[in-house]
């Protein structure tokens, strides 16, 4: 199903997101991170070694928002699952991309486990002030 247009928008600007995932007792926890969108899917970037990702294979249920980084009370709220992941060279050259979209420049932060992009399937949209 195509992503909404809002949504892809925000996703593939220079926008924030925050990524709420679930962790092992049910509890959310909820990080901000670059975020970007193809026609049909939200993507995200992390590392395998990191809690964000263990939890998204234990439950791979996600809410994710997108904030105006111009407002940040205009937003578009996600909610939907990981149903996918792209690993190796690919996923590295994303980070890559991704930092050149925020920081104008190459990734600098040390690495410490594999890349992977989470690829997300949208089933709900809620906005705000869009």
């Amino acid at each position: 199903m195509a992503l909404d247009d809002d949504l892809k928008t925000f996703a593939t600007g220079k926008n924030f997101a925050a990524l709420t995932t679930l962790m092992p007792d049910g509890q959310p926890q909820t990080q901000l991170m670059w975020v970007h969108a193809d026609d049909d899917q939200l993507l995200i970037n992390t590392e395998i070694g990191r809690q964000k990702f263990r939890n998204v294979s234990n439950d791979p249920r996600v809410t994710v928002t997108v904030f105006d980084n111009a407002n940040p009370y205009r937003y578009v709220e996600a909610r939907g699952r990981v149903t996918g992941t792209i690993g190796g060279d690919e996923a590295r050259a994303n980070i890559d991309e991704l930092s050149q979209k925020y920081t104008g420049g190459p990734y600098a932060n040390p690495i410490g486990t594999e890349r992977v992009v989470l690829q997300i399937d949208v089933d709900r949209v809620h906005k705000n002030g869009v």
